[in-house]
């Protein structure tokens, strides 16, 4: 995401819901569109993409659409009662973020129309096929799992000596089971020994104490929606630790982190606007396509490598698409 629309989205988002109440109440009902994550207000990329997209195709919130945007940061227990609070509103169309929470939003309703990006929905269930979904869910898949090799192939060359490796994962993501098992299958060629560490709640404390305890050689935090409100925390623990890190979130190199390889979630939600667009105008969900993205970014700091000691290869620089000196 670019820079100044990222802080021109923080002057909007504010105070997000301050004009919610009395937009409601005028007197030609205005489409309203829920929005609900288990990630953090702090790292609102998604949310900031969907606005620009929506903007892009004529909405003006507040005045001819409605955005109420629901953040869980990190309490997967909160999701289904956000869910639940946003459909008693009459949303028209609820956006979802991650394989989880689109699960949950599924559960709780077959008919208001759904607007994901998420792991395989196919596989989860969620969607008959990507060519004709059915039901009532569409959007982005991400199918994660067809590029998470590379994140411990980045991880290998940014640091030779790679031997011992943590995985932070949430083993309630049925997404994320793919993920790791893609992880599992490229560390023997590798020759690397893979640890996972969970990122449930009940278990998250005792997960970062092994990242201090156990002297990893390199740690992965993988694209699980729990685990992006974890990124300044974890930013901080590596750094004391000195595990160089690799993040599934792009926004987490801005923030001090190692390196980064996931999507461009900016780009997809100013994308998955369109499906929005769609289905206010009438379009069936069941009836769009759901599309496979191929906005992957891979992102390096380099003030971050020369505190853990770390010479990043010329080759591998070159590679990526956002150097941070």
């Amino acid at each position: 995401m670019r820079r100044r629309e990222f802080i021109a989205w923080l002057g909007a988002a504010a105070a997000p819901n301050a004009w919610l109440s009395s937009a409601r109440a005028q007197p030609t009902k205005i489409p309203l569109v829920g929005y609900v994550t288990n990630g953090s207000r702090k790292a609102a990329v998604s949310e900031a993409g969907l606005r620009r997209g929506l903007a892009d195709r004529g909405y003006y919130l507040g005045r001819n659409l409605l955005l109420d945007a629901r953040y869980a940061e990190g309490d997967a227990q909160r999701v289904s009662s956000l869910i639940a609070e946003l459909l008693a509103l009459d949303v028209d169309v609820l956006v979802t973020v991650g394989t989880p929470t689109t699960l949950a939003a599924r559960k709780a309703t077959t008919s208001v129309p759904i607007v994901c990006v998420t792991g395989d929905p196919v596989g989860v269930g969620l969607a008959a096929s990507l060519a004709r979904p059915g039901g009532n869910v569409t959007g982005f898949s991400l199918l994660s799992a067809k590029f998470s090799g590379k994140w411990l192939e980045l991880l290998k060359a940014a640091v030779p000596k790679l031997g011992r490796v943590a995985i932070l994962w949430n083993p309630d993501n049925r997404g994320a089971q793919a993920e790791v098992a893609m992880l599992d299958e490229m560390a023997g060629g590798f020759g690397l020994t893979l640890t996972r560490l969970s990122a449930r709640p009940q278990e998250l404390e005792a997960s970062l104490a092994a990242i201090t305890a156990a002297s990893f050689d390199g740690l992965i935090a993988t694209d699980d929606s729990q685990i992006e409100p974890l990124i300044p925390r974890l930013v901080d623990l590596v750094a004391r630790n000195r595990v160089p890190t690799l993040y599934a979130f792009s926004t987490a190199v801005r923030q001090g982190g190692l390196m980064s390889y996931s999507a461009d979630f900016f780009e997809i939600w100013r994308r998955a606007a369109g499906y929005v667009d769609r289905i206010l105008k009438g379009a069936d969900p069941g009836d769009l396509p759901i599309e496979q993205t191929t906005e992957i970014t891979f992102a390096v700091n380099l003030a971050t490598a020369k505190a853990l000691g770390l010479e990043i290869p010329q080759m591998l620089l070159a590679t990526a698409n956002e150097v941070i000196e």
